[in-house]
């Protein structure tokens, strides 16, 4: 690959390369991540070279799972409690080196950190105007698993993962 001036262009040191497609021949394919890993470890523990595999998720979708209702007493509490977290680590820090060993700095970064994040969190909820009023978890979770393998070994692993398939359930392919 060149760059605009007429280079050669190398990665860093240290970074990653860019994404590429994966490679291989399908030789399994499963309804879960789960179906998929327990392919894979079948491949390993018949001493398979697993390096030559790739497990693959296909139709990708984001799934977004609503967890709670955001109230002003939810999102009150919610920025207290992580405002007082980090207040107790910082007044710990500050008790741990002051010299006199007086646990104010403990009781004010406490009940600062406390106000300061509600507030923080007040504004922020208040920014919002009622657009999302709930929280989430996000995921991302595949359709189905396909499990590739290079040419070279790929007969073999449909074959072991065929043997796998017949032996119980979990299989698959």
């Amino acid at each position: 690959m060149t760059n605009p001036f007429g280079g050669q262009t190398r990665p860093a040191p240290g970074l990653p390369q860019l994404p590429t497609p994966p490679t291989g021949w399908p030789v399994g394919s499963y309804a879960t991540y789960e179906e998929a890993q327990r392919a894979v470890d079948h491949l390993a523990d018949s001493d398979f070279p697993v390096a030559d595999v790739t497990i693959v998720g296909v139709d990708l979708m984001l799934v977004e799972r609503v967890i709670a209702r955001l109230t002003w007493g939810r999102v009150l509490a919610s920025g207290a409690a992580q405002g007082a977290w980090l207040g107790l680590f910082v007044g710990i820090l500050l008790f741990v080196f002051s010299p006199d060993g007086n646990v104010l700095p403990i009781v004010v970064g406490l009940v600062s950190g406390a106000v300061f994040f509600m507030a923080f969190a007040a504004v922020s909820y208040r920014a919002s105007k009622g657009r999302r009023d709930f929280q989430s978890a996000s995921q991302m979770v595949a359709g189905r698993y396909d499990v590739l393998c290079e040419p070279r070994n790929a007969e073999r692993a449909r074959e072991m993962l065929a043997k796998l398939a017949m032996s119980g359930p979990g299989g698959g392919f």
